[in-house]
């Protein structure tokens, strides 16, 4: 499906056509459950969160200046949905020590990764994932999965600069650890 520029549906939106913003919704749903799910973690809770993302974003579409890109708008509104949903719910997320994390062989990582299969990577990548707090994997997942820049990623969680790059910075080194204590579990079993 040939989708017009964003501002085109937005336009007939506020014009008194709701029917237009079924096409924002069919061409960012997939971007906007990926990444409630990456912030919740489980797909019952990423729907949801979704869905109310869509829903506020159509009912604040007044609000809406265009000074950013829609898509950076509604990352902010899935964003900020479910770090309130989070803090509702403050589930126990398990840190790792900072002593632990500096011990992490990053080189020693990556060749053992590179070692193993492409589907096995996908599959340790997202059970390490799995492990990070809901913000680590929200910023991985906007920087790296989905290929913002420091300053949409910015625009969108709310933080600096200097802040965003910081928890990117500690969000690998926990995600390194994670695949190195998966790999070497891993090859524990294989030898």
């Amino acid at each position: 499906m040939k989708f017009q520029k964003d501002s085109y549906y937005i336009a007939k939106i506020k014009e008194g056509d709701p029917g237009a913003y079924a096409f924002l919704v069919d061409k960012y749903k997939k971007m906007t459950f990926n990444v409630a799910l990456q912030l919740m973690g489980n797909r019952e809770d990423a729907e949801e969160i979704a869905q109310d993302a869509f829903l506020k974003a159509y009912q604040a579409l007044d609000s809406y200046k265009g000074e950013a890109k829609f898509s950076t708008w509604i990352y902010r509104i899935i964003y900020n949905t479910a770090i309130s949903r989070l803090r509702k719910k403050k589930l126990d997320v398990s840190s790792i020590d900072d002593d632990f994390t500096t011990s992490v062989n990053v080189k020693s990582t990556q060749s053992a990764l590179q070692e193993v299969r492409s589907m096995e990577r996908k599959k340790y990548l997202s059970e390490a994932l799995k492990r990070l707090s809901g913000d680590e994997r929200s910023l991985i997942t906007l920087f790296y999965l989905e290929e913002n820049s420091v300053d949409e990623v910015c625009s969108i969680t709310g933080l600096s600069a200097s802040n965003v790059k910081v928890k990117l910075h500690r969000a690998r080194k926990k995600l390194y650890a994670q695949l190195e204590l998966a790999l070497h579990d891993e090859l524990k079993t294989i030898l």
